[in-house]
């Protein structure tokens, strides 16, 4: 096992001269939004609903993401990371008295239903530390309640500024609370029951939190820099599709959060989820909405109509935005066949408790599809009708107004990408190149076996470049790889370049259609010259 450091990531592989490249998941969908409680802009990996109402409170009717990841799951879906972001939230704060002073903490997470308490004791301490203290922290399910959800114990912790067991120092590191102010001029008092009904003696937090006001378009795009918002994810963090709710129930997102959120999705090799606005009513009225949207991508998908779901906190069916459920739908039909098969041209239908806000015909659904805009459906159609990306006219190939080629692009280039990152801890050189070469093939010729490309009769349907003609001399200490598959129409191709360096790992599209000869020679012909879709990459 080797480890190196790369600007941007962590990269620890096993390097082994027959090792394949693994499949990437391609059924986790991110989360941005409003939550009731829980860690701010890191993300959260979630397997169930369960797991969300642990972490994040569960339903909350400010929060449009706490019905979405209910219905993300409800319909199929099986992976989730969650963000949350606030917008002015304020956290509860903890009093430990200590003499005429008092040591206060501060919950690590802002927010009116962050429940802790603390305990301090001198348990096994000698008469002459009169400096050190013991610490308990948990957090409660609800204040009075003994159901502990989470707990964190600091023996001997010392309000001495030079001690290793600085209390400051140690709560640093704390997943619960953060010392606030400066630290008390004497250790803070053992607390005593004041409730008969609790076990043990401890200090309530104040009832000082504030759950912030409703998320903006700022909130949610966040800071680069600050690794907030949208952002929060790392490269760790790997999601495939990224479902923003709307910011209330009558707020849709912004086109400032659409834009950022989309170019993230390009840069992640992902897809984003976009939720069409509530006013959309109608087939009609969403085709004529569609044309003033102002927003299209080939890597950005929109299901309508709204949902019609089940609100246990009002106790009555309500609208609800479609993507969740869309999401899950996706998910689920991965876990019955590839995402590529013919089957998935048409969608399957919303599970029992989900159902459309309104009835699509057979033809509006064709028509829909054909402007970028896909339908959910109660039962399974009669007539097949092809997923769309939200790309419309402006895709930058025809390919790509599909879902499921678009899908197989992202999903090719992804595992590739991250599948030869071992090459950074290798020598470049002809031995080498040959390796990857191989390895990419492999790789390649397992996906036409199962199906995943466009048939060609009597020709290939993918290439793998790695040799001195995508590596001249003057890049040797970079190691370039060019591979791609075949697109819908004859002689043209999909190519991404990835290079592999001192500065980490990128990947880019090229465009080598163009250089094909009129016979649509494909780029694994020996006397392929790359070195024109090069040029450019070289000259940066």
């Amino acid at each position: 096992m080797r480890e190196r450091q790369v600007p941007g990531f962590q990269v620890a592989v096993e390097v082994a001269a027959g090792q394949s490249i693994a499949r990437v998941d391609t059924a986790t969908v991110a989360f941005v939004g409003r939550a009731l409680r829980g860690p701010v802009n890191r993300p959260v990996a979630i397997g169930s609903f369960t797991e969300f109402q642990t972490v994040f409170g569960g339903l909350w009717q400010p929060s449009t993401l706490s019905y979405a990841v209910e219905q993300f799951f409800e319909n199929g879906g099986r992976h989730a990371r969650v963000v949350r972001v606030v917008n002015g939230g304020r956290p509860a704060t903890l009093t430990l008295v200590a003499g005429d002073a008092a040591l206060t903490l501060e919950a690590l997470c802002p927010g009116t239903r962050e429940f802790l308490r603390a305990a301090v004791d001198y348990d096994n301490l000698a008469p002459g530390d009169v400096d050190k203290f013991n610490l308990v922290v948990q957090r409660v399910r609800a204040p009075g309640s003994e159901h502990v959800e989470d707990q964190e114990i600091y023996p001997r912790l010392s309000i001495d500024p030079n001690s290793p067991r600085n209390v400051a120092l140690l709560l640093a590191d704390s997943e619960l609370v953060r010392l606030r102010g400066p630290v008390s001029l004497g250790r803070p008092a053992p607390t005593h029951r004041g409730d008969a009904r609790t076990f043990a003696a401890y200090a309530n937090s104040n009832p000082d939190g504030n759950d912030g006001g409703p998320l903006t378009d700022y909130d949610v795009i966040g800071s680069a820099t600050e690794r907030t918002g949208v952002f929060a994810f790392g490269d760790g963090d790997a999601f495939n599709l990224l479902c923003i709710p709307p910011l209330a129930r009558e707020h849709a997102l912004g086109p400032s959060a659409l834009l950022v959120a989309a170019r993230l999705c390009r840069e992640r090799r992902a897809l984003l989820i976009v939720d069409p606005p509530a006013g959309w009513s109608a087939p009609a009225v969403a085709l004529e909405g569609l044309r003033e949207f102002q927003f299209a991508s080939d890597n950005a998908v929109m299901y309508f109509p709204w949902v019609q779901a089940y609100d246990r906190l009002r106790g009555r069916f309500e609208s609800f935005a479609p993507g969740a459920a869309a999401a899950g739908m996706l998910a689920r039909l991965e876990s019955e066949r590839p995402f590529w098969a013919p089957a998935e041209a048409e969608d399957g239908p919303l599970r029992p408790g989900l159902r459309p806000s309104c009835a699509v015909s057979d033809e509006w659904r064709e028509r829909l599809a054909n402007a970028g805009i896909n339908t959910l459906q109660a039962v399974r159609a009669r007539r097949t009708v092809a997923a769309r990306t939200l790309a419309g006219p402006r895709a930058s190939s025809a390919d790509w107004r599909y879902l499921g080629l678009r899908r197989l692009a992202l999903f090719v280039a992804d595992s590739v990408e991250r599948g030869t990152r071992w090459v950074l801890f290798e020598q470049p050189g002809p031995a080498l190149w040959w390796r990857v070469e191989r390895q990419v093939a492999e790789f390649l010729g397992a996906l036409d076996r199962d199906g995943a490309f466009p048939s060609r009769p009597a020709a290939p349907a993918w290439f793998s470049i790695c040799d001195q003609r995508v590596n001249p001399p003057r890049q040797l200490r970079e190691v370039h790889l060019l591979f791609g598959f075949a697109a819908l129409r004859e002689g043209e191709w999909h190519c991404w370049l990835v290079t592999h360096g001192a500065h980490g790992s990128r990947i880019q599209a090229v465009s080598l259609n163009r250089l094909q000869s009129a016979g649509g020679r494909p780029p694994m012909d020996p006397e392929f010259d790359v070195a024109t879709v090069l040029q450019e990459h070289f000259r940066r």
